[in-house]
């Protein structure tokens, strides 16, 4: 292979192959972008729905206390009422810990829970006929109603962390998706500058020098002018003009 037909393979082979890389680099970019998306959501979505755990434990844990200590009715209903509720709080505040590690309310949050779990068996471990009506309501207003309304502050202060870590985290993915288009378009650039330079050179060595033929040719059919083509020419289209300038003159010479 050589000449005109090596340049336009070249060039067309370039361009295939700039093609070929900058889709496979796109590809993998853009798996890495919707891996981090899916993780992204799908760990906001689970600390939102541990969240709403805690806060459904921390409700039940309330109506339950509010029995026993307001109304002073000693059913054991509401002492496992109690029990679970601190243990699926516990439960969801452990999950939090595996999908968010670095959050400073967890570990607040894991001291009030510590407290409220003792504060929780010290109700519980008082005898039915000593929990009198009122001193119970005294206890639940000043004591209770405190202790769970800061622990109820901290997981909201916890969902409100989470769905704020989303902006951070969503503009690195607006930047890698611009570092995923990024080979897109200098592959694109690379390939204007190659088809420009391809259109260049087969204007060059091989248009201009095809129509120079051409109207040399034409003119010696027709008026007998010598056949020369003032255009350059290289490779496979000097062999044609040599060919053609043979032929002339084997005519010529057959004719005399």
């Amino acid at each position: 292979m050589k000449g005109i037909r090596k340049r336009v393979t070249i060039g067309f082979l370039s361009i295939v192959t700039l093609l070929f890389i900058s889709g496979m680099i796109s590809l993998f970019e853009l798996g890495h972008l919707s891996t981090d998306a899916e993780s992204i959501l799908n760990n906001s979505r689970r600390n939102m729905e541990l969240g709403k755990d805690m806060l459904l434990a921390l409700q039940d844990h309330d109506r339950a206390v509010s029995r026993i200590a307001v109304l002073g009715e000693r059913d054991s209903r509401y002492d496992s009422l109690c029990l679970n509720s601190i243990s699926r709080l516990e439960t969801s505040l452990l999950a939090a810990y595996d999908t968010s590690k670095s959050n400073a309310y967890l570990d607040s949050l894991t001291t009030s829970v510590s407290e409220l779990r003792v504060m929780t068996g010290g109700l519980l471990a008082s005898k039915p006929d000593s929990l009198n009506i009122v001193p119970g309501a005294v206890w639940y207003d000043t004591t209770y109603d405190a202790e769970i309304s800061k622990i109820r502050d901290q997981v909201n202060g916890y969902m409100t962390f989470t769905y704020n870590r989303l902006a951070p985290r969503a503009e690195q993915l607006s930047h890698n998706a611009y570092r995923a288009v990024t080979p897109v378009l200098i592959s694109l650039l690379v390939m204007i500058a190659i088809v420009l330079m391809l259109f260049y050179f087969i204007t060059i060595y091989c248009v201009n020098p095809i129509l120079g033929i051409n109207k040399s040719l034409s003119d010696y059919l027709t008026f007998k002018l010598p056949f020369t083509v003032k255009t350059e020419c290289r490779d496979e289209l000097q062999d044609l003009k040599e060919n053609i300038e043979t032929l002339i003159n084997t005519s010529k010479q057959n004719k005399a």
